[in-house]
């Protein structure tokens, strides 16, 4: 298995890179739906009910799949023999890192389900600052993954 790993190696990454970017577009994005519609739509009409299919969409079509691509070909990139030294401190700050970015997705998850169901319980400004979460922590995984402190 080691073997194919190492061969399979830049395609693995460049799968891993699309399916990253894929998923941190959502991330940016579904926040910032969740804003409008808290503050310009409500929870109520035919506008809420084109917000909430436009949430569930891209979340389940998009965020989703992105996610568990991300993880599937970052954890291959883990298994590949000679790609991370556990030594170091940056494959440990990525991984807190991304997973934290997973607890954002499922946190996103909740607010999205809650919009379904004609709830919510955060405010514009509250969903505005929960939008700069998948900013920080990019900014650790790259670095930690450039840098490689």
């Amino acid at each position: 298995m080691g073997d194919f790993l190492i061969m399979a190696y830049p395609w693995v990454k460049g799968f891993h890179i699309i399916s990253v970017i894929s998923w941190m577009a959502a991330l940016f994005y579904l926040p910032r739906l969740m804003v409008h519609h808290t503050e310009q739509v409500g929870l109520e009409g035919k506008t809420h009910k084109i917000f909430a299919m436009m949430e569930y969409k891209l979340a389940k079509v998009i965020m989703n799949p992105a996610m568990m691509s991300t993880w599937l070909f970052g954890l291959l990139l883990v298994a590949t023999p000679s790609i991370v030294y556990w030594g170091d401190i940056w494959p440990w700050t990525k991984g807190a890192s991304v997973i934290a970015m997973t607890v954002f997705h499922i946190w996103l998850m909740r607010r999205m389900r809650g919009f379904q169901r004609g709830e919510n319980t955060v405010t514009g400004r509250q969903y505005r600052m929960m939008n700069e979460v998948p900013t920080l922590l990019m900014i650790i995984i790259v670095f930690s993954v450039t840098v490689k402190f």
